[in-house]
């Protein structure tokens, strides 16, 4: 059976396909955005899924829009206004796909910033939308490139990632999140706000959503993955009470609901009293093992690579001098040390700056210090550098 000619057009996950060699015997992988699984809060949610078995009407069919209590939970937690809505989806990645099959014909202009997020391009991508880049700066998106093509293009959405945002790590400055604000209202465009990092925040202060600054031209998308456990796959999208029906109308095509159990054991995690603790707890480490990277890197890189710091997620972005990033990568697998190169973050015959994301989430102190020196010993023979 032929395949439809959008999905021939989508190339399969770089990441999701690495993550498989990277997994192999003695290599230290710094390529999937993992969160360590050593943190997950499986302690707190025991005696929630311990009592599973004595809630059995959580095992019924539920409502596609999600269990009622969690439902709540976000309203009151998120401070919703009166016409606004919450979706429970089977991880923020199911909102973005539900956004685009509701919302997003073929050849409706997408902007997005680039590089960008590979599960977005992907998505868009399948929807045949026309993907339009502006290009990123230390502090958000060129807001001079972002006005002209709201102005000449009238594009449908702009997705964006504005807290340490994948693949960069960068996060907005307050002033870009209500300039970008102010131009999605001025133009009419839907910003869909995606924000799976915020709560990783272990530096700096905690700035607004954008969408605080333009709530009725916003979809936000939320996920538990990281903070709580990615096997869970609960995620949530708040919006418009007319834009959050067409999603509900999507995904009871799709999935009907997603797991209500695992939202119940959601519920209980979020209101357990330990758990703003493992959310320090995990801000902490993750704040130790950047900073151990970090450190690395800036004693070791050789001339020509260059990062800039970041104050929380789970990336640093690696810039490097001219070559073949693709190359370099499988050259650092062979050398025991896992990457994802920069030409995936970019949709299809744009200009992509040589760089390479690096996780540090999902390993050691130790394991981050015997990567950087098999990295750099990698970049020094690719790029021809000292």
């Amino acid at each position: 059976m032929e395949l439809t000619q959008a999905l021939q057009q989508i190339q399969p996950s770089y990441i999701r396909e690495i993550l498989m060699d990277a997994q192999a015997e003695g290599v230290i992988s710094l390529a999937g955005g993992l969160p360590d699984g050593n943190t997950f809060p499986i302690a707190l949610m025991d005696e929630s899924l311990t009592s599973l078995p004595q809630k059995p009407a959580l095992f019924q069919y539920g409502q596609t829009a999600g269990y009622g209590p969690l439902l709540d939970y976000f309203r009151t937690q998120f401070q919703l206004p009166e016409h606004h809505e919450s979706l429970v989806c089977t991880g923020s990645q199911q909102a973005l796909d539900l956004i685009a099959r509701a919302f997003v014909n073929p050849n409706d202009k997408v902007v997005m910033e680039a590089p960008s997020y590979l599960g977005a391009l992907q998505v868009f991508g399948l929807a045949q939308a026309n993907v339009i880049s502006v290009s990123q700066q230390a502090d958000g998106p060129n807001l001079v490139e972002l006005e002209s093509c709201f102005a000449e293009q009238a594009p449908k959405l702009f997705y964006a990632v504005p807290d340490f945002h994948n693949p960069t790590g960068v996060s907005w400055s307050l002033e870009v999140r209500q300039k970008v604000a102010h131009l999605c209202q001025q133009y009419g465009v839907t910003l869909v706000e995606d924000v799976p990092y915020r709560e990783l925040r272990f530096m700096g202060e905690m700035l607004p959503l954008v969408s605080s600054f333009c709530p009725e031209s916003a979809l936000v998308l939320r996920s538990y993955s990281k903070i709580a456990a990615p096997g869970m796959r609960m995620g949530v999208v708040t919006g418009k009470a007319e834009w959050i029906a067409p999603l509900v109308k999507v995904k009871q095509c799709a999935d009907l609901h997603s797991s209500i159990p695992m939202q119940a054991v959601l519920l209980d995690l979020l209101n357990h009293q330990n758990f703003p603790a493992h959310l320090e707890t995990l801000r902490a480490i993750y704040q130790e093992r950047y900073l151990c990277l970090a450190e690395q890197l800036t004693a070791k890189l050789p001339q020509g690579c260059h990062f800039n710091p970041v104050e929380g997620g789970m990336f640093i972005w690696l810039t490097l001098p001219e070559c073949d990033d693709f190359a370099l990568a499988k050259a650092a697998l062979q050398n025991k040390v896992a990457v994802v190169p920069s030409s995936v973050f970019y949709k299809q015959g744009e200009k992509v700056t040589p760089a390479l994301r690096l996780n540090f989430t999902n390993a050691t102190t130790d394991e981050l210090v015997v990567a950087v020196e098999r990295l750099v010993a990698v970049i020094k023979a690719e790029c021809k550098v000292i």
